[in-house]
């Protein structure tokens, strides 16, 4: 049972990113800037369609792929409460970035400066809330493949995080030091 939370976690996941974008679009705002500024972003879909096979063969008696170091019910069900706790502060921060919202740095239109909601208790709370999906998914289905995607990502997002820190320096300059200074950059 708790292998299908796995799944729907990934799948609302890109499902809210992607409905997010194209109601941007409408608008006449380009929101996926992926691979535009660091052309390495695209080796991460290969990894994530690696992680989303292993994922769907745990729920769905596919051929795995790794071993699973443990099987717990409870440590499970805590997985299944970081996934809930992951999407609901992605959606807040969805929420809270309103019209910034955007997939990749775009230093060319950047949109507001965005202080409040889900980012006035942190500088990046979609980081966040993947990390602790990526987390709750390692307790769901406790793969060693999974667990090295849990450090893999931790290392990635903090990368992207420090990128994204310069570009928002140079865009927004003394502003953005001073929000620095009030909020952690997670939790």
């Amino acid at each position: 049972m708790t292998r299908y939370i796995a799944v729907a976690t990934l799948f609302l996941l890109i499902i809210l990113v992607l409905s997010r974008a194209f109601q941007l679009k409408k608008l006449g705002i380009k929101a996926i800037q992926f691979g535009e500024m660091d052309k390495k972003d695209f080796f991460i879909p290969p990894f994530a369609l690696l992680l989303f096979y292993i994922v769907c063969a745990s729920a769905f008696g596919l051929p795995k792929i790794g071993v699973e170091l443990f099987n717990n019910e409870f440590v499970g069900w805590i997985g299944a409460a970081l996934c809930v706790m992951g999407i609901l502060l992605f959606i807040y921060a969805l929420i809270s970035f309103g019209k910034s919202f955007r997939v990749g740095l775009d230093e060319d239109r950047p949109g507001e400066l965005v202080t409040t909601g889900a980012f006035s208790i942190s500088r990046n709370p979609i980081y966040t809330a993947f990390g602790l999906v990526l987390t709750g998914v390692f307790l769901l289905i406790p793969n060693w493949i999974i667990l090295i995607y849990v450090f893999a990502g931790i290392w990635l997002f903090n990368r992207q995080i420090l990128l994204e820190e310069q570009s928002l320096k140079k865009i927004y300059g003394e502003k953005y030091t001073e929000y620095c200074k009030r909020v952690r950059r997670f939790l």
